[in-house]
């Protein structure tokens, strides 16, 4: 493997692992987001709060999209595994 595929490997290696993480990433914020401004809105400003909704959400979107995930990232191996 030249270096060039092998900085090619890497970029594309990023690039998917990124891709993979977006879904549960914006949830997370978006939930972070809402419950920020319901808590500025109420006053209550315990942590807890605000950390179990964001959790739950983003495991139930990990659970949601972890099929697709999987499948990029197998993907991103086979195409790897033949020398690009």
């Amino acid at each position: 493997m030249g270096e060039m595929q092998i900085l090619e490997l890497v970029r594309q290696s990023l690039l998917t692992g990124g891709l993979a993480l977006v879904p549960v990433l914006a949830v997370g914020f978006a939930v972070a987001v809402v419950v920020g401004l319901m808590q500025a809105a109420t006053g209550v400003q315990e942590p807890l709060v605000g950390l179990v909704p964001r959790l739950l959400a983003m495991g139930l979107v990990l659970l949601m999209t972890l099929p697709w995930m999987v499948e990029q990232l197998a993907e991103l191996f086979r195409v790897s595994a033949t020398g690009m």
